[in-house]
């Protein structure tokens, strides 16, 4: 039987107990879904080392050595054995603190030492470290690259630690040896000079060298990549084909409001809009993302790209996350829409809209009266029915669920025009991958006249010097952020909460008004406080993240933040992205404990060096890793990654997209016998939904 179609529990070392803990832990269900569980990582098992060459940075070393003695310490589950090794060179110390039964010392036998070194008081020891009789060990023990698996908690009570498992993916190496059905066709292999999938799967599992352990993981990197952007594509181009409402027409909305500003647009504000003024004229749907950084005028592109549609018959809205940020979208594009009178009637909805005002809403939407409707969720209720909607503004679309942002889909008989909007600038290689089906406009300039904020990291020893500037500032008429990262006290993360934090401010400042918000306030509440920060009542305001996004206070100059260690950096970015929106000089200033992790102090020294947010976002993913940024592969493809890393395989990503292209440009369909061999490999990845949420961002 094929490995793919063989079950686990009849593979050899295995059997019905392991088999339903490999099922449950891993979602291993057959010998294939086995072999591709790769290594994690490797360890060199081919050189020995001497104790006195080891280094603080050495992961696993194996060193030929005695046991000179040793001595057990405390009874019971306290017990602990320690002993001392000598290789000739150097003594080390070995501990165990579990199993110290099991562990039989004898003096006058060479062991081979195996483990990860630690300095100690200046003497390197080894925790729980293999420690087998010279006369006992094998060639394979000590030949090549070892693989190491991730395993659970679960697994390791049953027996299947990392080594287990290595030993049952030996026993299908035979019948790998023998070939298994390729993945891929021969003319990509050849063209991407790949290994083929056995050659591949034997080198992961058991590389003969480094090399050749590395140009294994690469095609089968490759590989997944390759699937994922196939299906993005695929995708891309069928959407490509969905007919869609056609806007040709620059109207008098339109030309009123560019006439009527009081600055020039720039390069890439009018570039962005010519982009997406060729999709809605083009008689097909658009899916576009427009990706541009903290203060880069996204709102007003959405807003003339709003009157577009409107100019041509279509009804257009913009969904916020929150009530804040569609209060804000309301305030201003009434400010911008005030030279043009009753030309445009916009209109907001959200979860504090009484009933009474509801109803006007709901007609005005039915009979066409409301041209550009602003909300949040509520704009998703079935009450809410439109005339003619056309396009659709999503504003900080992360903050949507995908079938929340579904229903907007069946809000006219035709589905309307996306524009998905965010202010956190994507890396390219995921922005290829979590949005690769969409077309992306970026703006990647900021308003003439707009200074950079000064970035500032200090420790909390210096929060004096700090309030003394904030004061300064204040004094100059200026008002001021302060954000904390949590609202109650929590003594295990050390960490000054929000509540404390306000208090201590009040006594620093108590001839200063100060205002405190957060998310779990009353929305009355917290739109009240936020309202008093906003017209200048009060000068200090103390938050938590809610005002990450959707606060534009032009005369707030200063960010202050605290434990600013406990955020990450695209979140740093976006806060500081709340200052530095006036023609004032803005600061953003770091506060964090002195001791940091190298991670932490590189975060923190990135903000200081740079505004730059795709610079930020590169560097972020870097440090993080993809994590919550790759979330579900919202673009719709079910695939999971199991070797490649979206933070480590950008060119990888570029390659597999290439190829994937080259493919569909000439058999969009995968109809060719050629390519046949995708169209299936599809099917089997392809996990059955019910409804298709790739059709929409």
């Amino acid at each position: 039987m094929e490995l793919a179609h063989r079950d686990i529990t009849y593979c050899k070392n295995v059997g019905a107990k392991r088999a339903d803990i490999l099922r449950s832990e891993l979602g291993v269900r057959t010998a294939m879904d086995l072999l591709r569980q790769y290594p994690y990582k490797y360890i060199d098992r081919s050189r020995f080392y001497r104790i006195a060459e080891l280094e603080d940075e050495d992961t696993y070393v194996q060193i030929i050595g005695e046991v000179t003695e040793w001595h057990t310490i405390g009874i019971g589950k306290a017990q602990r054995l320690s002993a001392t090794f000598n290789d000739g060179t150097h003594q080390c110390e070995l501990v165990w603190f579990q199993g110290v039964k099991y562990v039989k010392l004898e003096r006058n036998v060479k062991y081979l030492l195996f483990g990860k070194p630690s300095r100690f008081n200046h003497i390197y020891n080894f925790v729980h470290p293999e420690l087998t009789p010279l006369s006992k060990v094998t060639p394979e023990m000590t030949q090549g690259l070892e693989p190491y698996y991730n395993t659970t908690e679960q697994m390791k009570k049953k027996g299947l630690n990392s080594k287990a498992l290595r030993g049952i993916i030996a026993e299908l190496l035979p019948e790998l040896k023998m070939g298994v059905p390729d993945t891929i066709g021969a003319d990509v292999l050849q063209r991407y000079r790949l290994m083929s999938l056995t050659e591949s799967l034997i080198n992961v599992h058991f590389p003969k060298d480094t090399l050749s352990m590395q140009n294994a993981r690469a095609r089968l990197k490759f590989e997944e990549l390759f699937y994922v952007q196939l299906q993005i594509l695929r995708q891309m181009k069928r959407r490509e084909q969905n007919p869609g409402f056609a806007m040709p027409m620059v109207g008098s909305r339109f030309h009123a409001l560019y006439k009527s500003l009081p600055f020039d647009l720039t390069g890439a504000q009018k570039r962005v809009i010519h982009e997406i003024h060729d999709d809605l004229k083009s008689g097909h749907q658009m899916n576009r993302l427009l990706q541009g950084d903290v203060g880069s005028g996204k709102t007003l592109v959405a807003l003339m790209c709003c009157l577009l549609a409107v100019d041509n018959g279509y009804q257009t809205c913009i969904m916020a996350p929150t009530e804040i940020l569609a209060n804000q979208h309301y305030e201003t594009f009434k400010a911008f829409l005030a030279p043009l009178g009753d030309a445009v009637h916009v209109a907001l909805l959200t979860g504090s809209t009484t009933q009474k005002n509801r109803v006007p809403i709901h007609n005005g939407l039915m009979n066409g009266t409301i041209h550009i409707l602003i909300g949040t969720h509520a704009l998703l209720e079935d009450k809410v029915q439109w005339n003619n909607l056309g396009f659709v503004v999503i504003d900080e679309q992360h903050r949507f669920g995908v079938a929340q942002r579904a229903k907007l889909w069946t809000k006219n008989q035709l589905p309307p025009h996306i524009l998905v909007m965010t202010a956190t600038p994507i890396p390219r290689t995921l922005a290829m991958t979590v949005y690769g089906d969409l077309q992306v406009s970026i703006i990647d300039e900021l308003p003439p006249g707009r200074k950079p904020v000064q970035t500032i990291h200090y420790d909390l020893k210096r929060r004096a010097q700090v309030y003394s500037f904030m004061r300064k500032q204040i004094q100059e008429g200026r008002q001021i952020y302060v954000v904390y990262p949590l609202i109650k006290e929590n003594e295990k993360m050390d960490l000054q909460d929000l509540q404390n934090g306000y208090n201590e401010l009040c006594e620093a400042f108590p001839d200063i008004r100060i205002s405190m918000v957060h998310g779990q306030m009353k929305a009355a509440d917290k739109d009240l406080q936020m309202q008093r920060f906003v017209s200048g009542e009060t000068q200090i305001l103390v938050a938590t993240t809610v005002i990450e996004v959707g606060v534009n206070v032009p005369n707030a100059t200063v960010m202050m933040i605290q434990n600013a260690e406990r955020f990450g950096l695209s979140q740093l970015h976006q806060l500081r992205g709340r200052v530095g929106r006036g023609a004032d000089q803005s600061f953003c200033i770091l506060l964090t404990n002195m001791e940091l992790s190298t991670d932490t102090r590189k975060r923190m020294d990135i903000m200081v060096a740079t505004n730059d947010g795709f610079r930020i976002a590169e560097a972020d993913l870097q440090l993080r890793g993809p994590g919550d940024m790759q979330g579900t592969l919202q673009s719709g493809t079910p695939f999971d990654l199991h070797i490649a890393n979206l933070a480590t395989d950008g060119p990888l990503v570029t390659l597999a997209r290439q190829a994937a292209m080259e493919i569909l440009d000439h058999d969009p369909l995968l109809e060719d016998e050629i390519n046949r061999i995708y169209k299936r490999q599809l099917d089997v990845l392809r996990v059955q939904q019910s409804y298709n949420w790739s059709e929409i961002s």
